[in-house]
């Protein structure tokens, strides 16, 4: 078993096995500034897609266990046990156990705390690879941002394929984060709202303060709504409700109760799917194929940004100075909002067995 050096370790196409025989997240030795060093890949009896495909026989499994699934992220979470549950759906005798990476952030586990009653149980790792039966489906999905085929499919797609299942099997329906809707879901205390959620987990998919009122003005026109949202807007139709949002669930609640949104590509836009919320998205990195294509009620903004595709995470001056230029000549009249977003006098629309529309705007002036 070749031993990976301490770079080739964090950057791993999956989980590691540690020199004691224990199955490590590598997320967890990068957040502890440990030693990398000595570590190996998992044995192949532990299945692994992005090292050979396969189909994985879920009619005859009683108990299938993932190894370091859907990692750290709420919205990468989210969608990944979209597909989990796409699959319990198809296989409802299953019972799965998670393998989670121990140091993931507490709002991430907190998501799968709400999640677990449908599917089983949640581990944190490192766990000895033993412990694991011979006898039982084990895969592993670890540190799927390394892996060639998460940046070339969308997610919902990547996480099914590395489940040992062939996306095209999986209807559109069961793709959209309806186990959400099964989660208990806290009240709100407010009257109809709409919902601005500008931040994503980087600046440079997060949409720029400078334009923000601009939002939040064409939002409370077009749906004849209060505009509610995370962080300071100076406008006198929209309220900051951050200090409202203590964790998770309040997250959950506020974008679930919500009559329309608008965000930025974030876990926000995951969320409303969930909950059937009509929503228009920005996009500046990622195509909105990779990660809404199946959200029929969602309405979705490119930005013309060739040099800045593919980039995960970014905060540097020259890429957030293209993201400022791309928003200030944008045309706001011009901004899409999904079908019936006048909300005023009925409840929300429901989507129909549609894709998300996707409109794409000019590259922005030099």
């Amino acid at each position: 078993m070749t031993t990976l050096d301490d770079v080739h370790a964090l950057t791993h196409a999956g989980s590691l096995l540690s020199p004691g025989g224990e199955i490590v997240a590598p997320y967890d030795l990068e957040v502890a500034h440990a030693d990398a060093s000595g570590f190996s890949a998992l044995p192949a009896e532990i299945l692994n897609a992005g090292r050979e495909s396969f189909d994985a026989d879920y009619a005859r499994a009683r108990h299938v266990h993932l190894v370091n699934a859907f990692g750290v992220t709420l919205g990468d979470s989210i969608i990944g046990l979209s597909a989990l549950f796409a699959v319990k759906r198809r296989h409802p005798h299953l019972r799965f156990t998670i393998y989670r990476p121990a140091r993931a952030p507490r709002y991430v586990k907190r998501l799968y705390a709400l999640a677990a009653p449908g599917f089983g149980d949640i581990v944190d790792l490192p766990v000895p690879l033993a412990s694991l039966p011979a006898n039982e489906l084990r895969i592993d999905i670890g540190n799927q941002l390394f892996w060639p085929r998460f940046a070339s499919m969308p997610m919902i797609d990547f996480f099914l394929w590395a489940m040992g299942i062939a996306p095209e099997n999986i209807a559109a329906g069961d793709k959209r984060n309806r186990w959400l809707a099964d989660v208990p879901r806290r009240a709100i205390e407010s009257e109809r709202y709409a919902l601005f959620c500008p931040d994503a987990s980087t600046p440079v998919r997060s949409i720029p303060t400078s334009v923000r009122a601009r939002i939040v003005a064409r939002l409370a026109d077009e749906t004849g709504l209060p505009v509610l949202g995370f962080g300071a807007v100076d406008h006198p139709r929209y309220r900051d409700i951050a200090p409202l949002s203590r964790d998770t669930d309040d997250f959950l609640a506020w974008i679930g109760h919500a009559r329309y949104l608008v965000t930025a590509d974030s876990a926000a836009l995951h969320i409303a799917a969930g909950f059937d919320v009509p929503t228009t998205a920005f996009f500046t990195t990622i195509p909105a194929f990779m990660r809404a294509r199946d959200y029929a009620n969602c309405v979705a903004v490119e930005f013309a940004l060739p040099h800045l595709q593919g980039i995960h995470a970014s905060a540097r001056p020259a890429d957030l100075d293209a993201l400022e230029r791309a928003y200030r000549d944008y045309d706001w009249r011009a901004m899409p909002f999904a079908h019936d977003a006048s909300l005023t006098s009925s409840s929300a629309c429901r989507s129909p067995e549609t894709t998300a529309a996707v409109h794409t705007a000019p590259r922005p002036s030099r």
